[in-house]
């Protein structure tokens, strides 16, 4: 079963906002490097998605990601590498569907956002858009202007409104018939009923619009990256040196699934000690 999620009972204790602001601030950030076919790449995971970091801290110490591809490669766009399956495939294997059997829940932070460089999670349609368990991307993505960022949000506010609409309970029995399609691997059910709740997103108006952010918009307008994927999947790091590596990878010859032509690997994966 793919859509089990993490459980972390000491994440999950309530606490004081205050109490979580100062963890974040104290807590020091930790470093990965991946040494890569192309060179090496430094990220720094962010405390605000302590999930999602503790996640990661724990695929590369188990060595997950040693051997495994950047199987998915678009130029300004991203690069994503994690899948499992990747690390003995044979040139033309389709990729993209390897993973741990376990999610981990969405984390937003309404300081985290897909500038250039930055370190996400890649995921699956599941209603609550929790993240895969090893499969990441980091953002090579292009400059925007105002016109281009309005577009972006558009398309944000689009996919917010089919997360708001498949939890409002006028909905829930199309949510429940959607969970027992994923649990059972029935795709055409899960397709035909995620269709139905991409056309009622359409006119749902029952949730907050999001606006990107005006100090968002320099950062697009100026370094780049792909605002349209803001508050619909996870931010949890950035890299903090290699971002040469990373345009080098967006750049290579792709196929037509968009997995490269020779392979790009990554070779290791440890965490950088202080």
């Amino acid at each position: 079963m793919r859509y089990l999620t993490i459980l972390s009972l000491a994440l999950l204790i309530a606490c004081t906002p205050d109490t979580k602001k100062e963890e974040t601030e104290s807590t020091p950030l930790t470093k990965v490097q991946l040494t890569t076919t192309k060179g090496e790449i430094v990220m720094q995971l962010y405390n605000e998605t302590p999930l999602h970091r503790d996640n990661f801290i724990k695929i590369v110490e188990d060595g997950v990601l040693d051997s495994v591809l950047f199987h998915r490669v678009i130029e300004n766009f991203m690069i994503q590498g994690g899948d499992t399956n990747s690390k003995a495939a044979q040139p033309g294997d389709t990729l993209g569907n390897g993973d741990l059997p376990y999610t981990v829940p969405a984390e937003f932070a309404s300081n985290l956002f897909h500038k250039k460089g930055v370190l996400a999670a890649a995921r699956g349609n599941h209603p609550d858009r929790v993240s895969s368990s090893t499969q990441f991307y980091i953002v090579q993505g292009k400059v925007f202007n105002d016109s281009l960022l309005n577009q972006a949000e558009t398309r944000i506010n689009g996919w917010l409104a089919e997360y708001y609409v498949k939890h409002d309970s006028a909905y829930s029995a199309d949510l429940d018939s959607l969970m027992q399609a994923l649990e059972t691997e029935d795709w055409p059910t899960a397709s035909r009923i995620n269709q139905r709740f991409r056309r009622l997103g359409e006119d749902y108006e029952n949730f907050e619009r999001y606006e990107i952010p005006a100090e968002h918009r320099e950062v697009y307008k100026t370094l780049g990256g792909t605002p349209h994927l803001d508050q619909n999947y996870t931010v949890f790091g950035e890299v903090v040196s290699g971002l040469a590596v990373v345009d080098s990878i967006a750049a290579v010859q792709t196929n037509d699934l968009d997995r490269p032509k020779e392979d790009v690997r990554i070779l290791r994966a440890v965490i950088q000690k202080e």
